[in-house]
């Protein structure tokens, strides 16, 4: 049995309770070590079998896996945050069922979560937005043209992208000609919850300058949008004048 473990947003005491029991019961694991705190590794039991991923090609991934398999072990996957999201794992999906072994995915907190706790921040603020966008600048990795960086600003919603950093100037620029105003909030969160965790406030059009002043390059998320601003209207439904199921508003 192969188990997908989303290892949280980054500190060891954010994966879930079912992921912790999961790490300590596994034989082998297998963990995406370019992101994924090493700290989670403590929890494995005396003579775990450990392996990184970063290091690994898919082939050799599902080599462990089947030698696992043969033996009567069990594995966990684990990967960084939610594995949903740019975890590269419909594949090993694809190839588990081909070969006849059965898996199961734990789901993690992505770091986008952890992000928005950094920042104390509320993603979805009623009259600024009401829609996160998840995405990532294309670099060697191509985006579909549809999903472009200027295509998704024309929205105004707020944006978190994955795997930007080291694309901050060309990201600027599509943001700017996509329509975000220059003045549009945003931020830069190095390293989500983990104890060396670090937050860049600024704007649009400082954010490429931020990077580069910073030095940040891998681990860091970089959100846009005015839910880092000041103004937005106060919820509806703790408004006194606003009727619910559950409790009648003053208003008449």
């Amino acid at each position: 049995m192969v188990h997908f473990v989303g290892a949280g947003s980054g500190a060891a005491d954010l994966i879930t309770v079912r992921g912790a029991r999961l790490l300590e019961e596994a034989d082998v694991v297998i963990y995406a070590g370019s992101l994924v705190n090493p700290a989670l590794l403590q929890y494995t039991k005396a003579g775990c079998e450990i392996h990184n991923s970063a290091e690994m090609t898919l082939e050799q991934v599902l080599d462990v896996v089947k030698r696992a398999e043969a033996a009567g072990k069990t594995t966990v996957r684990l990967h960084t945050g939610d594995s949903s999201i740019y975890g590269a794992v419909r594949e090993q999906f694809d190839q588990l069922e081909a070969l006849g072994i059965a898996y199961d995915v734990c789901p993690g907190v992505s770091s986008f979560c952890g992000a928005a706790a950094a920042l104390r921040a509320e993603y979805t603020l009623p009259d600024v937005s009401q829609t996160v966008i998840i995405t990532r600048a294309a670099g060697r990795t191509p985006v579909p043209e549809r999903e472009s960086i200027r295509s998704l600003a024309a929205h105004q919603a707020t944006m978190v992208l994955f795997l930007s950093t080291s694309l901050a100037e060309k990201l600027q620029e599509d943001l700017l000609s996509g329509g975000y105003a220059p003045d549009t909030p945003a931020a830069v969160v190095y390293r989500a919850t983990w104890p060396e965790e670090k937050v860049f406030r600024c704007t649009v059009e400082t954010l490429a300058k931020t990077v580069a002043e910073n030095g940040l390059t891998k681990t860091s998320l970089l959100i846009v949008g005015g839910c880092l601003g000041d103004q937005y209207e106060r919820s509806r439904l703790y408004d006194p004048s606003f009727t619910t199921e559950f409790r009648k508003g003053s208003r008449t």
